[in-house]
């Protein structure tokens, strides 16, 4: 395991597959991704997907037994799980599971006011996973009917903005919400154009891209592994990077996840 310490919180820390088989999942995702695996640190339902040796995202044998759709899921450092998990609740928005201790740590599932799902965990993280660094994943953005409400949800409940030098900041580019941290950006809420009616037909979710070496190469190994195409690939713009390609693929179980072979 690489060095570990605390995030900046309020940032991206983890992401997961929430899925009902492991072993399948592997199997999938092996291929399609070029990952390898290790055992996880929390039990045999778990297991650590690696990328040329660093730790990418994690999967979870749990979508069942926390009767909860197969999904990426994407989690956020805190310092206090049970100070977040109030705040949620205060603000009309529901905590689903926990907070539970899962190894060193505590972590809990929630569902934000328009129904995006997103994880919090309180404890040690990996110091080198970054959003859009090394082996992490290259972009995660919350596709939702009206950004700035949700920018003032998370804010307030991440501390976003606050002008803490150890907190998160934000900032509006390219018709959406930039989240920053340590001057890195790490995640984007996208959602209707300033002063427009938020549009009824986007299903808000977290959403997660991965760097691929190849994005056909990719999409030609999800088909033969069961999945499917969302998205055909096309030309991109994540994050930092200027372009790219990328495609928006499901696993055989629904999973929903982006491949990008963005450059700089």
């Amino acid at each position: 395991m690489a060095s570990v310490d605390h995030a900046v919180p309020g940032a991206p820390c983890w992401v997961s597959l929430l899925t009902g088989d492991l072993k399948a999942s592997q199997d999938f995702y092996g291929p399609v991704m070029g990952w390898t695996f290790r055992p996880g640190s929390l039990g045999e339902d778990f297991a650590v997907a690696l990328r040329d040796g660093k730790p990418v995202a994690g999967i979870g044998n749990v979508a069942r037994s926390m009767g909860v759709a197969v999904s990426w899921t994407s989690y956020f450092a805190v310092e206090d799980a049970d100070t977040v998990a109030g705040r949620i609740r205060e603000r009309g928005a529901t905590v689903a599971v926990g907070p539970l201790s899962f190894g060193q740590g505590r972590a809990a599932l929630a569902a934000d006011p328009a129904g995006a799902v997103f994880g919090f965990w309180e404890g040690r993280t990996l110091r080198e996973w970054s959003i859009g660094r090394d082996g992490a994943p290259a972009w995660l953005e919350l596709r939702t009917r009206d950004a700035f409400a949700a920018a003032i949800f998370y804010g307030e409940v991440f501390e976003w903005a606050t002008g803490r030098p150890d907190r998160c900041e934000v900032r509006y580019e390219d018709d959406a919400v930039m989240v920053r941290a340590a001057g890195h950006t790490v995640a984007c809420l996208r959602g209707g154009a300033v002063e427009a009616a938020p549009d009824p037909r986007i299903r808000p979710r977290w959403h997660v891209y991965f760097c691929v070496e190849d994005v056909e190469k990719a999409v030609e190994a999800a088909l033969a592994g069961g999945g499917t195409v969302a998205a055909e690939p096309d030309e991109t713009r994540v994050g930092d990077y200027r372009s790219g390609r990328e495609a928006t693929l499901r696993d055989p179980d629904g999973g929903l996840f982006t491949v990008t072979a963005a450059i700089g």
